[in-house]
């Protein structure tokens, strides 16, 4: 049976870089897509394939498929992972800013399944991996749309696993915690570009040092890409994956801790966590 062949948007850093090169490093056929090419000049180098992609672009999705059908024949897994974190008080964020995060994260993610799933039914196999976050589960100050985002993210993955059973694909939501990438640096920008002055200002400090890991005690509570890697290369080699995989640090704990803890006091807990004041 020849290799399987699979796409990794968002590829360019971070936990897509890590699962393209720890796909290719087991046996599969790795398209590694993102809006910058010249970023992946070593994935490429190594025999990953890389290739152009903005997810909020028709033509570029469309194009970036079609490449990929037209010399691999199929797609057999979909790891859809390109997104960022915008932060600031719901306030303080333009709509149109809240509208690209919703742009990327969601419907960049639908926009390639969209794309891939004819593809697979035809075939009746394959696998869509959605990297969600377990901010998904629970909300932090500052990152009502991100959240938003990510929330969004699991209905439609639960909605997605029911529908395409019946075609013998499958559908595993991917929910890191704390991860060490420059996702955190650009957040934790963020947050002080946009909250960071006026009324939310400590509350956007707080939440930028904890994000951007600058303490050393924040620094030590990130896991690193490579084990988000782990999961979805055991998620996309599975025969009858797990329907969800919470990995990194903080993933498990938290995510328990919000089912349990009344809100008041899981509210409590995630102000201490990111040292943002009452």
């Amino acid at each position: 049976m020849s290799a399987r062949v699979v796409l990794v948007t968002g590829a360019s850093s971070g936990i897509g870089e890590a699962a393209a090169q720890s796909l290719h490093q087991a046996g599969f056929v790795v398209y590694a897509a993102a809006r910058r090419v010249d970023r992946m000049a070593g994935m490429q180098a190594s025999g990953i394939r890389t290739i152009q992609l903005d997810v909020t672009d028709d033509d570029s999705a469309r194009a970036a498929v079609e490449r990929i059908i037209a010399e691999q024949g199929r797609i057999d897994v979909l790891v859809n992972n390109a997104g960022y974190g915008s932060y600031g008080a719901l306030e303080d964020v333009p709509l149109a800013e809240a509208q690209a995060q919703l742009d990327v994260n969601v419907l960049g993610l639908a926009r390639m399944a969209r794309l891939v799933l004819p593809h697979m039914r035809e075939r009746r196999s394959g696998a869509v991996l959605n990297v969600a976050s377990m901010g998904g589960h629970f909300t932090t100050p500052l990152g009502a749309w991100y959240h938003a985002s990510k929330y969004a993210v699991e209905a439609i993955s639960d909605a997605m696993r029911m529908e395409l059973a019946p075609f013998g694909i499958r559908v595993v939501v991917i929910e890191p915690g704390s991860i060490r990438t420059e996702w955190g640096a650009i957040a934790a920008e963020k947050v002080l570009e946009t909250s960071g002055r006026g009324p939310y200002r400590a509350q956007a400090e707080a939440v930028a040092s904890t994000l951007g890991g600058t303490s050393r005690v924040d620094a030590a509570r990130a896991s690193s890409p490579d084990v988000v890697a782990r999961a979805i290369v055991k998620a996309a080699a599975a025969r009858r994956p797990r329907t969800r995989y919470r990995i990194g640090f903080g993933a498990k704990p938290l995510v328990f801790a919000r089912k349990i803890l009344p809100d008041r006091m899981f509210d409590a807990l995630i102000r201490y966590g990111t040292g943002v004041p009452r």
